[in-house]
């Protein structure tokens, strides 16, 4: 199929990734830069695929029974302070407010910060919320019976990035926060691991993405946390991405603002605290997990659009009588629960059509032209194989939602394939500096030291994604890649976004 829409070449892929990407995120209608340095604006079809993914994880995080609130966009600086590891890992990233007014300017022609309307406290753009929800908490919590308290929260947030990409890294993003208080240090555990599971489940059900669930390592844990688990997938350039993170706080938060409750003892005890979250990062591990040199593929649970209809005539008799089969077709077929759209601007051509909607990642084609319409059958083209073949009209609905269930499963195994086939174990230094040029994850031991962490990264930008629990499991004994002393396990290394 064509690669060209308006005129403008789509990126290869193999060529330069990086260009594929962000040409393809433009292209594609999903996002574009805005007017302020680092952030974007997330365009109607770009923001149908976030409301997808929000409102099955909203699903999920209610149906384990956490409620959703709203806490304020800023936050006094004097909170950060409080929890000294925490204000450290985010200080660089901060936003400070400091005046509340701005005045005409002394020749008129603009505008200036009036120095009267200095705030007394600076404020800071909420790069995280767990401050200022501790606060909250505080008026909340007075005994066990008020436990375990588990909010969830939908909104944006601001890290002052300097280098931005749409979607993967930007200065303003949405995201959900979890923030859950529990009685004891084992509930909290397990509410951490339970959300890490939930991001797992939607990662590999909904986006088709398969991923490793892992502890961080103590270098890479979120800053405050005593132990912070991850979703790691690989995207097609070899290259691991960060999909969501869930952490065990511990008591910190509680300490730093005082939350206690009374046991059932009576006795004054701190509160034990999880955070978790994924944000519209999704987007773009959605994009480079599936998405080809012909535009996006899209898995059928998250597409805005899960089946395109476009006809082809000459006359407008043909038109007339094509459309009307159409909206019968389309009604069966929403019956059914999918979503269909019809293409009938009558001002392009079909392969113009076709093109634009295999650039968009629609799962699903149907045509009908005059013939298709005399023999009683329409042309049926799958976005994830580019298959093509005729099918009965009368069969179409029922044909329609088997196929989606194929090409979720197709993606799904598609995408394992190539991160299976990229996963190595290596055992010395030598060979990981060769075959961490070559992308993938790497299973190697590591001493579990800062210092040896570090020089791994310092000499080849590789960190460790993840100490796997679920998958690439490799408990034994061996000698660290890097420092030759003992290890009892193998971690997976890799570069990242």
């Amino acid at each position: 199929m064509a690669k060209e829409i308006d005129n403008k070449e789509v990126v290869n892929r193999e060529e330069d990734y990086s260009r594929w990407y962000n040409n393809l995120v433009v292209k594609a209608d999903l996002a574009e830069q805005s007017a302020v340095r680092g952030c974007m604006v997330i365009k109607p079809y770009g923001y149908a695929i976030w409301e997808k993914m929000q409102k099955e994880l909203d699903r999920m995080f209610k149906e384990t029974g956490h409620v959703n609130a709203y806490f304020p966009l800023f936050i006094p600086k004097s909170f950060l302070s409080r929890e000294a590891e925490h204000v450290e890992g985010f200080a660089k990233e901060c936003a400070v407010v400091t005046h509340h007014r701005l005045k005409v300017s002394p020749d008129g022609k603009g505008v200036v910060v009036d120095p009267d309307a200095k705030l007394e406290e600076e404020l800071i753009v909420r790069p995280t919320s767990e401050t200022i929800i501790w606060n909250t908490y505080k008026n909340w919590i007075k005994s066990w019976r008020d436990l375990p308290l588990l909010c969830n929260q939908w909104a944006n947030v601001v890290r002052w990035e300097m280098r931005t990409r749409l979607f993967l890294r930007t200065a303003e993003f949405l995201w959900q926060e979890g923030h859950t208080a529990h009685a004891t240090s084992e509930e909290a555990v397990a509410e951490a691991r339970k959300m890490v599971g939930v991001y797992a489940k939607f990662a590999r059900e909904f986006m088709a993405m398969p991923v490793i669930v892992g502890h961080k390592s103590e270098n890479e844990r979120f800053a405050g946390a005593l132990d912070t688990y991850t979703i790691e997938a690989m995207m097609q350039d070899g290259k691991a991405l960060q999909a969501g993170t869930s952490h065990f706080l511990g008591q910190n938060f509680a300490k730093a603002f005082d939350v206690q409750f009374s046991n059932k003892e009576g006795k004054l005890e701190y509160v034990w605290a999880t955070s978790w979250g994924v944000s519209t990062r999704l987007m773009g591990a959605l994009i480079m997990t599936h998405s080809d040199n012909n535009g996006l593929v899209l898995p059928p649970t998250l597409a805005p659009i899960q089946v395109v209809m476009v006809p082809i005539f000459k006359t407008d008799e043909e038109r007339a009588r094509i459309l009307a089969e159409m909206d019968v077709l389309k009604e069966q077929m929403q019956a059914k629960g999918l979503s269909v759209k019809i293409d009938d601007r009558d001002n392009l051509r079909p392969g113009f059509k076709f093109a634009e909607w295999e650039l968009k990642g629609v799962p699903v084609r149907v045509v009908i032209g005059p013939r298709d319409l005399e023999n009683g059958v329409v042309e049926l083209a799958r976005r994830d194989t580019m298959e093509k073949v005729s099918f009965p009209q009368a069969g179409l609905a029922d044909e329609a939602c088997r196929l989606m269930g194929e090409i979720q499963k197709n993606l799904y195994a598609k995408a394992d394939a190539y991160r299976m086939a990229n996963i190595r174990k290596v055992d010395t230094w030598e060979e990981f500096k060769v075959e961490i040029e070559k992308g993938g994850f790497l299973l190697c031991h590591w001493d579990g030291t800062t210092e040896t962490e570090e020089k791994i990264k310092d000499e080849t930008k590789a960190t460790i994604r993840c100490i796997p629990m679920d998958t690439c499991i490799c408990e034994e004994e061996g000698k660290c890649v890097y420092s030759g002393r003992p290890s009892s396990r193998r971690v997976v290394f890799a570069r990242a976004y």
